[in-house]
């Protein structure tokens, strides 16, 4: 019987399981704890909402969003959100809606969520020849990279009407990104600067910048 050298066992390697990336569907009324809980891990671990809200469950049912989407991993808990809010009025006889409350917990980072979430509502405004803008915290580097990548283009600065915790006054960046129809069709640039100027739903909620680095 041929005997073992322990000094050359050889190592096995270990066994890479897949990783299940979370599903992304529609919110559902009887989501909106599990969303509340994500927040509330986000705000902790990032300070989004920059201020916490008084009522995170009307902060996320309000303004009446068109179209709510989270992200729920094989346990069926959300760790991943985002809304869509239709502004009112149009810009340049073109409708127009605000995404906003995206955020993806820390632990279902790096499963490229963030970039889904936002491609769902990219998708929704497509099939409605709707163009989109979002407002981000000046310090919210990560996300502006994300807008950029997908096509998003910083139109415009602002200080926000709210203030941070101490205080002091909030930068604000300001992305469009225009819904393309079949053919040439681009935006000008003033266009879209008046759009991203005009008061977005989440303006008065303290936090408008996203979490989902």
């Amino acid at each position: 019987m041929a005997r073992v050298d322990p000094g050359r066992v050889p190592l096995r390697r270990p066994v890479r399981r897949p990783v299940n990336r979370p599903a992304i569907r529609r919110r559902r009324a009887t989501d909106l704890d599990g969303c509340v809980a994500a927040l509330a891990e986000v705000h902790r671990v990032d300070g989004y909402p920059l201020n916490w809200p008084a009522d995170p469950h009307r902060w996320l049912r309000e303004p009446h969003p068109a179209r709510a989407w989270v992200a729920v991993d094989a346990d069926a808990a959300v760790v991943g959100h985002v809304a869509v809010h239709r502004i009112s009025g149009q810009v340049d006889g073109r409708p127009t809606s605000e995404v906003a409350r995206l955020f993806v917990v820390p632990r279902a980072r790096g499963l490229a969520l963030g970039s889904a979430l936002l491609n769902r509502s990219r998708q929704w405004a497509d099939k409605r020849a709707t163009d989109l803008v979002l407002e981000l915290a000046g310090d919210g580097t990560a996300a502006a990279a994300l807008y950029e990548r997908a096509g998003w283009r910083c139109v415009g600065t602002s200080t926000a009407p709210w203030t941070a915790p101490d205080g002091s006054p909030v930068s604000l960046r300001h992305y469009a990104l225009r819904h393309r129809a079949p053919g040439p069709d681009v935006a000008p640039a003033s266009t879209a600067r008046r759009r991203a100027s005009r008061p977005a739903a989440s303006r008065s909620s303290g936090g408008s910048s996203t979490s989902i680095s």
